[in-house]
């Protein structure tokens, strides 16, 4: 089984697509989608909804993980992260695609024990825990990587 974690954003979109064996899970893909800050809201939505359409369609997964949106002060910020969620799951959707959501805090429960771990934390584990030979780089494919494993952590 195949799943798509998904870290939304608006400049950087973070994923990671990682297959549940029957030991342990193994990283297929991770790494982020990136807009240029020049282009109007429309066009940056437009490239990250074709860029994980075509990540959907080249992987099947069988679920797509997205973390919830979590914000508390800057509400422009949160309504691009919104905007961009929105395309996230219409590309899933679109592909019948079941859709899990999870809070960032089920996210580092889930993959370090602590609701409270730092970032660091987490991207430490998703090498120890995906067997990979260094951090995965940007912090947003780490983020990506957690969601995706936070989701199979939770289907056991």
């Amino acid at each position: 089984m195949i799943v798509v974690g998904i870290d939304p954003g608006l400049a950087r979109v973070g994923y990671g697509v990682i297959s549940r064996g029957d030991r342990h899970p193994t990283p297929l893909a991770f790494g982020c989608i990136e807009t240029e800050s020049g282009r109007s809201t429309g066009e940056r939505l437009r490239e990250i909804y074709d860029r994980i359409s075509a990540l959907l369609d080249e992987y099947e997964p069988a679920w797509v993980a997205v973390e919830q949106l979590f914000f508390t002060r800057n509400v422009t910020s949160a309504m691009h992260v919104s905007e961009a969620r929105g395309v996230l799951l219409l590309a899933a959707e679109q592909r019948s695609i079941p859709i899990a959501e999870y809070t960032p805090n089920q996210i580092k429960q889930a993959v370090t024990g602590s609701g409270r771990a730092e970032k660091q934390q987490v991207q430490e584990m998703m090498r120890r825990l995906l067997r990979l030979a260094e951090i995965p780089k940007p912090d947003d494919a780490a983020d990506g990587l957690a969601v995706a494993l936070c989701h199979i952590h939770t289907l056991r």
